[in-house]
């Protein structure tokens, strides 16, 4: 007996000292602070703090039982610290909303985490950067907000099919205990000659393609907003370069107003007000604090791209030059702001202004050039001869300026940055090239004014053979740009295109009867057709031979952004499609080489460099970069 006494005293013992009643056990960092980061909106079950609050108030399991009477109860009832219990009402509310699918709790959470924010209490005793609370209290505003004031699913032959439409309109909503009246401010649903109208949640989408999703943590339902147009003279002119189908990158904030009164009668009020991204990334509270608006561009502009229109014109621009392009080729992505100097960016061949997408998720994100450029695209069809395409956009850019500013009261507009990738890079040294005769004397050595054809096609030619600098356009930047052709294009290539490409019927008409008007030229130019931009851009053309012959205009920087692939002397080197020997050009502000291919817009090097130049571009002096 008192060796098995001995023994189970020994091992009682044993047992004792491997494992107390109370005390710790090592743990991996990483897997601790995941617990303890835990809210409501990562997990399953609330924070640490609202778990906490409960079991302090003996509430733990009678919320697990009957969760609707426990919010109930909570709602009715102030305690000391009542931050701490408007923001375990806020994840709570949350937390049986989303079980339940109940609007009214999700709601209510969006309510109470407004309500833990505005508290002075809080305000006083707690640092919003040393309680995560407060952020978290920021999500659960946003989020919750987005949940409850989504559409109801719709269903589909039987099936359920999920909403992401979010409804902003002026309506009353019920709340577990009692109304939440919505009002809209309709001023602010009007933006660049569109009404603000269909409004879709970022919430769920993975974005794909960018490089980077950025996203600004602060409150507000981000959101991507589809237009309708608005009637008026001065609507049209607004919204006249702004494509139908943009999905505008906006910031939905709904301010309870006298949130304590509402939560004590049950009539909360909250007002509507919209931000889009290129106006405003912040918001002030009524206490005058400047709070940062939660914004996601990143995912406005994947949204927008997905199976947009615009990827169908990169082949079937190309092959039909013909082909209509939005009004005059020249497309803003918001309305214009006086004071932002344009960034125009100009395609290449068989491509569309889709492929700026991460040059342009850079830029507008950028906090040196946000607010300081309003980035443009031209779209044109990449099969016309180079010297037509680049009339077009000399002339979009001319009207741009006059319709915008007719006065000449923003000097803004008239320190343009051009930026052209491959072709693209061709019409921009267009826009600062002083060409004279040149063009002209690789046709004919009568001169222009003396050929006899229509006043109608004589413009049109006079217009695509001499160029002079514009003036509003200071700087430029070449990337990929075959300045000296394109050792990818031989006669093999070409005759496939003259098969494939259908250039426009009216061009082809002005040029047939120039020809039979005048035999002189009809003998030059026996057995020889219309260009392509494919000829033009062929090594020993008498266009590109033309072109890279010509100076740039003094006074305007031009930057280049060279693709090689391989190693060794960049001599030597090419991107697949354009020799460095090509690309290269003597005598330019900046050169830079990346290692890519020949579409490099997405190239971090390149993202870099771009991000280097127009910051340089705003820094700079307006003297030094206007032209007088």
């Amino acid at each position: 007996m008192l060796i098995r006494l001995a023994v189970f005293t020994v091992l009682l013992a044993a047992t004792v000292g491997c494992a107390t009643p109370v005390g710790v056990t090592r743990q991996d960092p990483r897997v601790l602070y995941r617990s303890l980061s835990q809210s409501v909106l990562s997990g399953d079950a609330p924070s640490g703090f609202t778990e906490q609050f409960l079991r302090r108030h003996g509430l733990d399991e009678a919320f697990e039982k009957d969760p609707e009477v426990v919010l109930e109860e909570l709602h009715r009832t102030r305690t000391p610290r009542d931050h701490e219990r408007l923001f375990a009402l806020a994840e709570l509310s949350f937390q049986h909303g989303r079980a339940q699918n109940k609007r009214e709790y999700l709601l209510a959470a969006a309510v109470y985490a407004w309500a833990f924010l505005a508290n002075r209490e809080r305000q006083k005793e707690l640092l919003p950067t040393a309680d995560p609370r407060v952020r978290w209290a920021g999500d659960l505003y946003n989020v919750a907000l987005t949940l409850g004031l989504t559409a109801p699913p719709t269903s589909t032959n039987g099936v359920e099919v999920p909403s992401n439409e979010v409804l902003l309109t002026d309506r009353s909503l019920p709340l577990p205990f009692g109304q939440l009246e919505l009002q809209r401010r309709p001023e602010r649903f009007v933006w660049g000659g569109y009404r603000l109208t269909r409004f879709i949640s970022l919430i769920d989408y993975q974005v794909r393609g960018l490089r980077t999703r950025y996203r600004q943590p602060g409150l507000g339902m981000p959101l991507a907003a589809e237009v309708t147009p608005v009637d008026g003279p001065d609507a049209d002119r607004a919204r006249k370069r702004i494509p139908p189908r943009v999905k505008v990158p906006i910031t939905a904030f709904v301010r309870f107003n006298d949130i304590a009164r509402g939560l004590a009668d049950g009539h909360v009020r909250g007002v509507i007000d919209l931000h889009s991204f290129d106006e405003a990334t912040t918001v002030q509270s009524e206490e005058g604090i400047v709070v940062p608006l939660e914004l996601d561009p990143s995912a406005a502009l994947a949204l927008g791209l997905e199976g947009a229109p615009v990827w169908d014109t990169e082949l079937g621009g190309f092959l039909r030059a013909g082909q209509s392009v939005f009004g005059d080729g020249l497309i803003m992505m918001h309305p214009y702001r006086p004071g932002r100097i344009p960034v125009v960016l100009v395609h290449g061949t068989a491509s569309s202004p889709a492929r700026w997408a991460d040059i342009v998720n850079e830029v507008q994100n950028d906090p040196a050039l946000r607010g300081k450029v309003q980035l443009w695209l031209f779209m044109y069809n990449t099969s016309n001869p180079i010297l037509l395409s680049a009339s077009r956009l000399r002339a979009a850019l001319q009207t741009v300026v006059t319709d915008l500013d007719p006065d000449g009261r923003d000097p803004a507009l008239r320190r343009m940055v051009v930026m052209g990738h491959s072709q693209g890079g061709l019409l921009t040294r267009l826009m600062v090239t002083d060409s004279g005769d040149r063009f002209w004397a690789n046709v004919s050595d009568v001169p222009f004014d003396s050929v006899q054809m229509s006043a109608e096609a004589r413009e049109l030619f006079r217009r695509a053979i001499f160029f002079e600098p514009l003036p509003c356009v200071t700087r430029v930047v070449f990337l990929a740009t075959p300045h000296r052709g394109s050792f990818r294009v031989t006669s093999i290539v070409m005759g496939a295109v003259r098969q494939l490409v259908t250039l426009p019927l009216t061009l082809v008409r002005d040029f047939r009867d120039i020809v039979q008007r005048n035999p002189e030229l009809a003998r030059r130019l026996a057995g020889r057709a219309l260009p392509t931009a494919v000829d033009n851009m062929l090594p020993g053309n008498p266009f590109v031979k033309t072109l890279s012959a010509s100076p740039l205009a003094p006074g305007v920087p031009a930057h280049s952004i060279v693709a090689v692939q391989g190693d060794g002397p960049p001599l030597n080197l090419n991107d697949g499609v354009v020799a460095y020997r090509s690309a290269h050009l003597d005598g330019v502000e900046s050169e830079k080489i990346v290692n890519s291919s020949h579409s490099l817009q997405s190239n971090p090097a390149t993202i870099l460099e771009v991000r280097r130049i127009l910051r340089e571009h705003i820094e700079a002096p307006p003297a030094a970069s206007v032209k007088p």
